[in-house]
């Protein structure tokens, strides 16, 4: 069967098709050995699913993925049979519950994206909380990618993304990709990250929308110093101990925390 050409892609759900053999092989060889099952969500026309068929087959593990567009299908069913295709928003799924349903609850799973820019951060979000999820890789737009993991900038960089995806994972740069890697050529750079759940969190996962509301309120307004922004929402003399038992000034922006920092500000402050 000869494969499909690839169709145009649709700019209102952020489509851009991987075209590069080098990056598709560096995704597709992540976590080797070590997932078991793997998640591809956004396949699009098949441009990762092909390989990633291929290494399900060959490691003998489960192997599904979740798409919007009613195009792609036939693309798809090139690769991997009809019950591996769940067509829905990836936005709308709970998936702890659709894992339990295709039977990998209990399994490493290792999920894996190419993500639509525009739904890129509220996507993360959601993987943050799925706990079957052990291995990811994704990729992101380079500024988002900076801002889950900051690899372009040493100094003033945590922000409200870094600190809950830390939280929860370990990641690292796993490739830069330029826009030549696509077609059509986004106007951005992009980056894929590699993360790996940590064993244990650094907060209860029962607490991850009260750490997300914290993070937000705290780099709300990130040039602006802590002290004078967070009396609006907690007593001074709290934020004042606060402050004194992590060792920073009230003058401090939140760029300039460190991890622990921000989370020792979140276990005193929480409400």
């Amino acid at each position: 069967m000869n494969k499909l050409e690839l169709p145009l892609a649709n700019k209102s759900l952020g489509q851009h098709f991987l075209k590069d053999q080098g990056v598709i092989s560096r995704i597709c060889s992540d976590f080797k050995g070590e997932a078991e099952a793997i998640v591809e969500i956004g396949p699009g026309p098949g441009i990762l699913t092909e390989s990633l068929a291929t290494r399900a087959k060959e490691e003998g593990i489960p192997f599904f993925v979740i798409e919007k567009d009613d195009r792609f299908p036939d693309y798809l069913r090139q690769f991997i049979h009809e019950d591996q295709i769940t067509m829905t928003d990836a936005l709308a799924v709970n998936l702890s519950e659709w894992f339990k349903e295709k039977g990998i609850a209990d399994k490493k799973i290792w999920l894996v994206s190419n993500l639509p820019y525009n739904i890129s951060t509220p996507l993360l979000i959601n993987f943050l909380q799925a706990t079957e999820i052990k291995f990811m890789t994704l990729m992101f737009q380079k500024e988002v990618a900076d801002k889950v993991f900051p690899f372009s900038t040493t100094r003033n960089f945590m922000g409200s993304l870094h600190a809950l995806n830390q939280a929860y994972f370990d990641s690292a740069l796993l490739i830069k990709v330029p826009p030549g890697a696509f077609v059509p050529a986004p106007k951005v750079d992009s980056a894929v990250l590699t993360m790996t759940r940590k064993e244990i969190p650094l907060v209860p996962m029962e607490e991850f929308h009260k750490l997300e509301k914290f993070l937000r309120l705290l780099f709300s307004q990130r040039r602006k110093q802590l002290g004078g922004m967070l009396k609006a929402s907690f007593p001074i003399e709290l934020i004042q101990q606060s402050f004194e038992s992590i060792n920073v000034p009230l003058t401090i922006r939140g760029e300039a925390l460190t991890l622990d920092q921000v989370l020792n500000l979140y276990r005193m402050l929480k409400k």
